[in-house]
This record gives C-alpha cells, structure tokens and sequence, in this order.
C-alpha cells in the first residue's frame, strides 16, 4: 500500500516540475522579446551597465534580471511656463511661474512654451535623475535672465522675437553644459501683459497713441509725397522759363551788339552822312507823321518827315 502511495506522489511531483519549468520558459521567452515603436529607442543594461541603443523593430535581450529595457520616446514634446494646458483649448495660470521683473523695474505676466525633444536616449536616462524637471528650472531661468534685461516696452511689444532667440540661446548653450541629451526645438512667447488691470489700460493706451502716431505720419508722408512732386515740377517750370528769358535777352543783346559794331563801322568811314542818317531815323522814330516847323529868320520853314518805313532808313526836309 505505502508503495503505491509512492509511486502517486511520486508522478504528482513529476507534474509539479513540468508546471514550473513551463512557466520559467514562458517567463523566460515574454522577458527576452520586446517590441520598440518607431518612435522610441530602447536602451538596454547589462546588470545595470548600458550596453546598446535598438531602434524600431522586434529585438531580443537576455532574460531579467541579467539585461533590462527602457524605451525612450523620441517625439517632439511641449513645455509650458507659466500655465498648464487642461485640454479642450483651455489653460490655468501659474502666477508663481509667470510674473517676472523687467530691466526697468517693472513687473510683467510672461507665459511661454517651448517644444524640445530627446537627443541622446541614453543621457537623457542616465546623466540626471530628473531631465524635464532640469529643462524647466533652465527655461525659467533663461527667461527671467532675459526679462532682466529688458524693458517693459520690449517685452509687451515689438521686443517678443528678440527676446524668444535670448532665452533659446541661453537654454542651448546650458543644456549643453549639464549634458542630459536634451534638444530644444523652438522657445514661444503664448502672452505678455501687466499684472493689473490698471496698467494693462495704461499699455493699451499707449499702443493705441502709437499707431495714431503712426497714422500721423503716413499721412504726412502721404501728402509730402504728393506736394513735392508739384514743387519740384513747379520750379522746373520756372528754371526753364528763366533760362528761355536768358537766351532771349542774350540774343537780343547780342543782336544789338551786331548792330552797333556793323553802325560804328559804317560810321567811322563816313562820319558826316552817318550822323546825318542817325539823326533823321531818331527824328522818324520819335515824331512819326509829325510836321515840324522851324523859325530861319526870314519865317516859318516847315519840315516833314517822310518814309514811314523805319526799316529803309529814308527821310527827306522839304521847306514850305
């Protein structure tokens, strides 16, 4: 009887180990196979030294604990300062985060996010027990280096652009020093104004009396651009007609010039009759069809100019 009950206990034990090194082998072979997304990289360890980074795929590894897996998304990812996103487009400022001082002494509300991805798996898992917690004291600090630097006009108007190159410039360059396989992508300013109500009116007017400002003078440059055209063709006007008046008087003179010379000329070889001749065209000239009479002694003789055509030069005295 005992030797029955051997032998039952005996094919029970038998059973016993069959069920447990089936469920090793099975716990064996679903921790030695692992998928990796095409998105991620898995960084295995070899009692807990790095051995290798796997990409996308189907890939095997020695069974736990001799070697373990960490998969690493590498996705860009968002990161806000200032307000957290509660979905369906909404958000919760963070006060703490976002109130800042300014070159000028002036407080500001500066929300901003930034987008960063994983450039080194193996750093990001190893060189630092927290890595976003890292890029988010780095990013607060780059911001509140930069708001110190600037004035409250640059921060809440046309200084945004600058001021979001500073802040990923300082964010590289850190991150570059702490080494925790971090990559910045892109550093955004989501909103900037005053802390209260009071100044948010004041900077709103402020805007509001630039842009009038500017108005102002586009018209300005609106109406000069139309005048001086008109001016300019104005006093283009007036040079040529100057310079049309100069040719004529030049001309003129000139041509009486001519005339003197071709008169002094003719005068010099016959003094008498040239005289003579300047006298009576003077005569025609300043008493046209007048009778003259002039007093001899003996009565009155009387003289008539004839030849009203000044240009023949031709006079007679006839006494009556």
């Amino acid at each position: 009887m005992s030797e029955v009950i051997n032998v039952k206990n005996r094919s029970y034990l038998k059973y016993v180990w069959l069920i447990v090194v089936t469920v090793i082998l099975v716990f064996l072979v679903s921790t030695s196979f692992y998928t990796v997304g095409e998105t991620e990289r898995a960084v295995v360890t070899t009692f807990g030294k790095v051995t290798s980074v796997n990409g996308a795929g189907l890939q095997f590894k020695l069974p736990y604990p001799i070697q373990d897996v960490q998969k690493v998304d590498m996705t860009t990812r968002k990161l806000t300062i200032g307000y957290s996103e509660t979905g369906k487009g909404n958000s919760v400022t963070k006060e703490d985060e976002s109130k800042m001082i300014t070159g000028d002494y002036n407080v500001v509300s500066v929300d901003f996010f930034m987008e960063w991805k994983v450039s080194d798996p193996q750093k990001y898992l190893f060189n630092s027990v927290a890595p976003e917690k890292i890029l988010k004291n780095i990013a607060q600090a780059a911001a509140r280096d930069v708001m110190g630097s600037k004035t409250v006009d640059d921060v809440l108007t046309t200084g945004k652009v600058a001021i979001q190159t500073d802040i990923k410039d300082i964010m590289v360059s850190r991150l570059e020093q702490y080494d925790i396989g971090i990559q910045i992508i892109e550093v955004k300013i989501q909103d900037a104004e005053p802390p209260t109500e009071a100044v948010i009116s004041a900077f709103k007017a402020v805007e509001t009396a630039k842009q009038e400002k500017e108005t102002t003078i586009n018209i300005a440059k609106a109406y000069e651009n139309s005048v001086i055209p008109e001016a300019q063709a104005e006093a283009d006007k007036i040079l040529k007609d100057a310079e049309a008046y100069r040719e004529q008087r030049v001309n003129e003179a000139t041509g009486e010039a001519a005339k003197f010379t071709a008169m002094y000329e003719e005068y010099i070889l016959n003094k008498d009759v040239t005289r003579k001749r300047m006298y009576l065209e003077m005569i025609e000239d300043v008493f046209p069809k007048v009778d003259i009479y002039i007093d001899s002694g003996s009565g009155m003789e009387k003289i008539m100019v004839v030849g009203e055509d000044a240009s023949s030069g031709v006079a007679e005295i006839t006494g009556g």
